[in-house]
Order: C-alpha cells, then sequence, then structure tokens
C-alpha cells in the first residue's frame, strides 16, 4: 500500500487548485467564490460531511490524502455488517467517487469544499437500489446522529436513488432519522435521478427533511434530468449525484459564511439547513424548465455568500 499524499500549507488556499469539474464549478459561482474570498473562507476546514452510498475503497489515492491538520478521512462505518469497514462490495461501486466534487484535495486538484474531512458510510449495496434497504439506511444515518458532535459533521450526502417517479413521499424507516438531523442544523440532500423524468423525483429525495437536487445542463441554462414540483434546487452538473455532491460542498462553505458574517439565519427558517436553502433559492438564478412549466432555482454559490457577507 502506497504511502498517504500530504499536502503542504502552501497548498490549502482555493487560489492554487484546479476545479474537479471546470464548466459546473464557473457555472456554480465556485471558482469565482475561491478567487473573491480566498483568504476569508476556509473552504470546509473543520467541517465533516458524511457520505451515506454503496462503499468506499480507501486504498485509493484521493482518499489517502493528509491535510496539514489531519487526514481527508476521519470516520467510516458499515451499517450493513456493522462494522467499520466501508469497503464497497459488487454491486457496489459508486461510493468511492461520489464525494470527489465535494471533497477532493488530491495533487491539485479541488472539490467545492476541498478542506473539509469526510466520513463514509456503506448503508446500501447499490446506489440504484434493487431492494428495500431503508434499515440499513435508517442505521447509517443514526450513526450519523450519534457521531455528529464527535467530527462535527455538518451534512450528509444522501447518495442512493430508487430510479421512480415519486410526486410525493413514501413513509419509511429513515423519516424520522431525517426529521432529527434537521433539527440539529445538519444539511441532508440527494438526487433527484438521472432519467429525465418530468413527472416526479427518486427516493429518498422525495422526503421530508431531505433537500432534492436536480441538475441543469454544465455550459447551459436548461434543466435535464428528474424534476418536478418536489425539487428543492438545481445545481449545474451532468448527473444528479454530482449535483448533489456540490450542493452539499456548497452547504458548508455557507455555513462557514453565515458563522463568520453573523448573519442572522433565523430571519429565513426555525433551523439552519432550511435557512440556507432559502438563501440558495432567493439568490439563484431563475430557471424555466419548457417540459414541466416549473421555474426553478439554480445555485449560485458567489451570489448566496455575497448575500450573507453584504448584511
Amino acid at each position: 500500500m502506497s504511502e498517504p499524499d500530504t499536502n503542504t500549507p502552501s497548498q490549502i488556499l482555493a487560489s492554487s487548485g484546479i476545479p474537479f469539474e471546470a464548466e459546473s464549478f464557473q457555472q456554480i459561482g465556485v471558482t469565482e467564490s475561491w478567487r473573491k474570498y480566498n483568504d476569508a473562507l476556509s473552504w470546509g476546514r473543520g467541517q465533516c460531511l458524511a457520505v451515506l452510498d454503496d462503499g468506499c475503497d480507501l486504498t485509493v489515492a484521493e482518499w489517502r490524502v493528509v491535510m496539514p491538520w489531519g487526514p481527508k478521512v476521519i470516520a467510516t462505518y458499515n451499517s450493513i455488517d456493522r462494522n467499520d469497514d466501508p469497503s464497497p462490495v459488487p454491486p457496489g461501486y459508486h461510493g468511492t467517487s461520489v464525494g470527489f466534487p465535494s471533497s477532493l484535495n488530491y495533487q491539485d486538484i479541488r472539490g467545492v469544499a476541498f478542506n473539509n474531512s469526510v466520513a463514509h458510510v456503506r448503508c446500501i449495496s447499490v446506489v440504484h437500489l434493487e431492494k428495500d434497504e431503508t434499515a440499513t439506511m435508517a442505521a447509517g444515518l443514526q450513526w450519523v446522529i450519534d457521531h455528529r458532535a464527535e467530527y462535527n459533521i455538518t451534512a450528509v450526502n444522501l447518495s442512493p436513488v430508487d430510479d421512480q417517479r415519486h410526486g410525493a413521499p413514501v413513509p419509511t424507516a429513515i423519516d424520522q432519522k431525517l426529521q432529527s438531523l434537521r433539527e440539529l442544523d445538519v444539511w441532508v440532500s440527494a438526487p433527484c435521478g438521472n432519467h429525465h423524468y418530468t413527472d416526479g423525483i427518486s427516493w429518498p429525495a422525495c422526503q421530508p427533511h431531505c433537500f432534492a437536487i436536480g441538475a441543469t445542463v454544465p455550459g447551459k441554462r436548461a434543466v435535464h434530468l428528474d424534476r418536478w414540483s418536489n425539487t428543492d434546487l438545481l445545481v449545474a452538473a451532468g448527473a444528479t449525484s454530482s449535483s448533489n455532491a456540490c450542493a452539499a460542498g456548497c452547504a458548508q462553505i455557507l455555513r462557514e459564511a453565515i458563522e463568520k458574517s453573523g448573519y442572522t439565519w433565523r430571519r429565513k427558517a426555525d433551523n439552519l439547513p432550511e435557512a440556507m436553502m432559502a438563501i440558495f433559492s432567493e439568490s439563484g438564478r431563475r430557471v424555466e424548465d419548457e417540459a414541466t412549466g416549473l421555474i426553478f432555482a439554480e445555485l449560485d454559490l458567489l451570489a448566496a455568500i455575497d448575500s450573507v457577507c453584504s448584511r
């Protein structure tokens, strides 16, 4: 096994990095946020993002990075086997790379919140759900609840999709866990799905207390992939798993901007995640979707940061 890749302090500033998804990051406003707030924000440092998916191969170099203040991956769990080994088991494959858009900090290539730490939780067999795995998903979310304070978990990337059209919530065992995390001020979001449905979105994105993240085409202001009236936010990406990953990273950056600016977020909502979603929605670009007749908000991270730092 190779030695961990150790970043030097000079590599932690945003201005020196290469965006993981250049076209998407530009449209989201990430690269301009890095430039404008380069020295003012820490880009996720001190916050942990929990990735709940079908397992992560921790032997890949990207997850063996050690930053000046500690390792990129600070915790792991497997709610299926009830141990700390999140390694994917075939057909699982997705969890190894889904955290790259939000968290990568490897050889000068940067995810959105590249200085954050990550907790990898294997809670499903495969990201495109083939059976009922709500019990192990609920157990994974409970692990986050139990360890939130220990690791300062501020956001959850809940990656699974059932690839169905849901216009309304589907009551399951994860709902109480999602509500508890919302009340604990933890951002939880999930991808809407990638089938170009225009009459519903995937589960668990359709659930209460879980933000549903859809997508716009990188390089265009055009909605694509799954969406409906229960979609909360669009993020430029080629797949909604990447949209959701970017949204989770952006939530960590906005959280820090709110804290450092002293912004009175309670004017927006009773809890911080809903306040951040309100800020993203209000500061985002309006995108009209001919297929559904709906108007969505497209995430603009720079506008969101500006809106809280100028108050």
